[in-house]
Order: C-alpha cells, then structure tokens, then sequence
C-alpha cells in the first residue's frame, strides 16, 4: 500500500514561466529512465513538451512521464489534459501514476471529482485505495475554497454502503485534517451517525471561517 503521509510538495512554480524546450532535447532527458534534475533545470518550459510526448507514448514510457509529472510537481493544463485521458485505464503501473500525479499538475474541481469517483465506485479496490492516497497527500495546488470541497466529499464518503471506502475516506480526512471525529467505518449505521454529525458540524464550522 502506498504511503498516507503529508505531502512533500517542494518548490512548485507554474506553467508558462519559461520558454518552451525543444522535444527532442526532453525526449532525450526522459529515455531509458528519467532524468529529473536535468528536466527540473529546464524549468516549465518543459511541461508542453512532455505532455506532447505522453500522447504519443506505449504505456510503459507515459507510466514514466506521469511519474515525472508527479515528481517536478509543476502545475500544467497540458500534463493534466493528457493525464485525464489514462484515468480509468486497467494498466495498474499506468493508473497508479496518473492518479497519483494529477492533484500535483492541477487543482481544477474535476480532477477531485474524478479521484473521489474512482475511490468509491472503481470495481477494482486497489484503484480504490490509491485514488484515496491521491486526495490525502498529492492534493497540492487547493485553494481554502478547493480544499472545503474535498473535505465535503470525503464526509460524504464516510456514508458509502462499501467497509473500504468508508475506512480509506477517513484515512484520508484524518491525514488532510488531523482529526477522525471518533468515526468507526465498521459501526452499525446508527453508530456511525453520531460521529457523521460531528463531522457536519465542522464543515459548517470550516465554511463559515472562509
């Protein structure tokens, strides 16, 4: 299981700064393994082409590309717009990355919504359990207002008739929050109820301090 731990995110700089690199010099930073040091030295100069790259990759170099999305931690509509089109692919390396990597390129509103889709309906549990990973630890460009978003969606979660899903979303709320409310994922409904409550409080509380 992939680590639940707060998040590194080291220097995170935007998309556009700097002019963009040729492809040919960043297809060679990327082949056999990445190079990140030299592609971090390009600057985000180098997002359009790796994007560019990803598209027309096999599976095994885009799982390498994502990985390097995920590890420069630079915001990036083109690495975003590839990395959605391999959301839901069966290709568990693949998957993995592109889940892990995408709250690290982007904080638009579908990228969560997409996640918290994949933690709870996703027939596949492992896929399950790293798209809550993704929301506890990668979610690095929210705003206060983004991050009151997934507060109330993994609250929501904490509802699912599924034991997992409802563990992983408190994993995931107790990693972004620090708190559980003394929720029980296995409680009867009527148990849990209680502590639902509790957490609906603190969501009233949190929106009103925005």
């Amino acid at each position: 299981m992939r680590r639940f731990c707060s998040v590194v995110a080291g220097s995170i700089l935007l998309a556009g700064a700097a002019r963009p690199a040729d492809e040919r010099q960043v297809a060679a930073l990327i082949a056999p393994h990445p190079d990140i040091e030299a592609i971090r030295a390009l600057g985000p100069g180098a997002l359009p082409a790796l994007a560019s790259l990803y598209e027309r990759s096999d599976e095994t170099q885009r799982t390498s590309i994502a990985w390097t999305f995920y590890t420069l931690g630079w915001k990036s509509e083109e690495a975003k717009r590839v990395l959605m089109r391999d959301v839901h692919t069966e290709n568990t390396d693949l998957r993995l990355q592109v889940q892990w990597a995408l709250g690290r390129v982007s904080n638009d509103s579908d990228v969560v919504e997409t996640l918290v889709d994949n933690m709870r309906n996703d027939d596949n549990p492992l896929f399950r359990d790293k798209a809550a990973c993704a929301l506890a630890n990668d979610q690095i460009h929210l705003t206060e207002d983004q991050k009151l978003r997934l507060y109330e969606r993994l609250v929501d979660a904490l509802r699912d008739e599924k034991l997992q899903v409802r563990q992983i979303a408190l994993q995931a709320l107790r990693i972004q929050t620090g708190q559980t409310k003394n929720f029980d994922p296995s409680a009867p409904p009527q148990a849990r109820e209680a502590a639902l409550r509790e957490w609906t409080r603190w969501l009233d509380a949190y929106r009103s301090h925005l």
